[in-house]
């Protein structure tokens, strides 16, 4: 008999989805009311996928934005971080890779024009405030820790 399928293994109903969307609009216009990190929040248009566009003030990073995507079974959560390396290639992915091992629910990874990016997803059903604090946490910390090294090795010459 086949083992029983996990809650994260079956889209969630319209009224979990509806839940999840409505929860997600509520913290965010909370925390832009009351978090200084957080500077704008958007929404993608309607008829696309349900999408946040949440503009953050870093200090290492001036400001970037994290996507959040409402998807059937997750919700997936990125930022981009910066362009593809001009220099030291090697070194520069390798140092990334290496941030990946400590990462816990977001990891390094290339996109579009080979940039970088951070990402991750969690289940539909376990989003909560508590999640989402995470999620913001999680990316803000990260890109503060690993942008300016990131940066100083893969485009070295720029610092000199």
């Amino acid at each position: 008999m086949p083992d029983d399928p996990g809650p994260s293994d079956h889209p969630a109903s319209a009224a979990e989805l509806a839940a999840a969307d409505s929860l997600i609009s509520a913290w965010a216009a909370e925390e832009l009311a009351t978090n200084p990190v957080m500077k704008a929040v958007d929404r993608a248009e309607p008829g696309e996928a349900p999408r946040w566009y949440i503009r953050v003030a870093g200090e290492e990073k001036d400001t970037f934005t994290i996507w959040l995507t409402l998807r059937q079974r997750t919700l997936h959560y990125e930022t981009y971080v910066m362009p593809a390396p001009e220099e030291n290639h090697g070194a520069f992915y390798e140092h990334l890779m290496r941030r990946n091992i400590k990462l816990t629910g977001a990891a390094f990874a290339i996109g579009l024009e080979d940039a970088v990016f951070l990402h991750g997803a969690i289940p539909v059903r376990t989003v909560d405030d508590t999640a989402l604090d995470h999620i913001l946490g999680l990316i803000y910390a990260t890109v503060e820790q690993c942008f300016r090294p990131a940066l100083r090795i893969g485009f070295a010459s720029r610092f000199k």
